[in-house]
């Protein structure tokens, strides 16, 4: 399974990416339009920067649920045991998984609500960037649970060899 969601987030680096050089051209465009006069300034610039925003977002922090980048505050030292290694990543992937479930299940609302929005300038169905929301919540926690199963394995490896 792990080395499944590997591939799939090296096909999510590889949109982050495209997304971040597609990023250019809106910005780009706003950018020589509003300081040179070369070009008319294009409402629709903004709107589409807006939303390739959202994506690289969503995106990013799905890359970062899965290599454990994502913030999370430390308050205890490291932990020594098994066990304690355990509870630690444990307890904080177990509260990754719950909020993206959370994110997911409201976030189903929110799409919904945004498929009935068109947006002013492109006339695009907000449902574009609306659906990215649910669907991060549900990457987020299927990473932090795979993760989670991860720790687990660790911890019985890690305590069959103290044993």
């Amino acid at each position: 399974m792990e080395k499944v969601i590997d591939i799939f987030c090296n096909g999510l680096r590889v949109t982050l990416g495209l997304l971040v050089a597609a990023l250019a051209i809106p910005v780009g465009m706003q950018v020589i339009a509003r300081y040179s006069g070369i070009i008319p300034v294009y409402l629709w610039t903004e709107e589409l920067a807006t939303f390739i925003f959202v994506w690289i977002v969503m995106i990013g922090s799905m890359i970062a649920v899965w290599d454990g980048t994502h913030f999370d505050v430390q308050v205890t030292p490291d932990a020594l045991s098994p066990l304690g290694v355990l509870l630690q990543k444990g307890i904080v992937l177990v509260l990754v998984a719950a909020f993206a479930l959370v994110f997911a299940w409201y976030g189903i609302e929110y799409a919904k609500f945004g498929a009935m929005q068109q947006s002013t300038m492109m006339r695009v169905n907000k449902l574009v960037t609306f659906a990215s929301v649910p669907l991060a919540g549900a990457i987020w926690a299927i990473f932090a649970l795979v993760r989670l199963g991860g720790v687990i394995r660790d911890y019985r490896e890690n305590s069959k060899v103290a044993s």
